[in-house]
């Protein structure tokens, strides 16, 4: 009896001495912006009068996006890219425009559709599971990178392309192999400003069921809790850090935005 009181004093100093080092390395940094200067930022974006589309605005990433495109009303104009015509019951919603467009002919059809915007997002996503192998290669690769061509040639000068932590072309596994040179690739196309943003295991409350993952999302809050941008993403905190990184006019190039930055820009947004 006393070597099973033993062992399990033993691993709860282990999972205590764990939890410790987490909350100390994975802390996130302060706000880069007091509320004041939050405020200002996001006046004088409003005046520029800047429009944006939003590709895969059905999906988790892009609904959450949508939600705060709405809410903080940075952009003068706002198109929604689908391949079906997306049903809102807010009347905000509904009156926004809506282009519906064949993204296997994005190149002979559709390039007016991306013509004049300042900035681009796409949130495209799937799962090998639900789209299968060739599914998966042409939403995450082929759709997303005619996307970034089209509003290349239409003249987007920042384009925004939520991704996913650990992605490598040189993977094993193909989500990070697919993924990493879909990255590449679009940072490669020229824009003024690219931004990549890898965030971690998203939280989010989907639509959709997939129990394996109420279950990881379960076990993941303690830790997300402890250390907040260790494992973990809250679809909000992705969604606020794409918005105040589009106000922030920051420098040309491509831009990789970590997990760790997610967190400190979306915990930035504070209007």
């Amino acid at each position: 009896m006393f070597n099973w009181i033993a062992r399990i004093s033993t691993g709860i100093g282990i999972v205590a001495v764990l939890l410790a080092y987490l909350s100390f390395h994975h802390q996130v940094d302060p706000p880069i912006y007091a509320h004041t200067e939050m405020d200002a930022l996001l006046q004088n974006f409003r005046q520029l009068n800047r429009s944006c589309f939003i590709v895969g605005a059905s999906g988790e990433s892009g609904k959450a996006l949508l939600k705060e495109v709405v809410r903080l009303k940075p952009f003068a104009r706002i198109v929604l890219i689908s391949r079906r015509k997306l049903e809102y019951e807010d009347e905000e919603l509904k009156k926004l425009e809506q282009r519906v467009i064949d993204f296997d002919k994005i190149d002979e059809l559709h390039q007016n559709d991306f013509q004049g915007f300042d900035v681009g997002y796409s949130c495209l996503g799937t799962t090998r599971g639900k789209a299968g192998k060739e599914g998966f290669i042409k939403i995450e690769h082929d759709y997303t990178l005619s996307v970034a061509k089209a509003a290349k040639a239409g003249g987007t000068k920042h384009f925004q392309l939520v991704s996913s932590r650990g992605v490598d072309e040189n993977s094993f596994f193909l989500y990070y192999q697919v993924k990493g040179q879909t990255d590449r690739e679009v940072c490669e196309l020229g824009f003024e400003r690219v931004s990549i943003y890898r965030p971690a295991v998203l939280l989010v409350d989907r639509v959709e069921r997939r129990p394996l993952e109420k279950v990881a999302q379960a076990l993941l809050k303690p830790v997300a809790y402890i250390a907040p941008t260790f494992i973990s993403t809250p679809i909000d905190i992705l969604a606020k850090a794409m918005i105040l990184n589009t106000i922030n006019n920051g420098p040309p190039g491509a831009q990789i935005v970590d997990n760790k930055e997610i967190h400190q820009l979306g915990n930035s947004l504070t209007v």
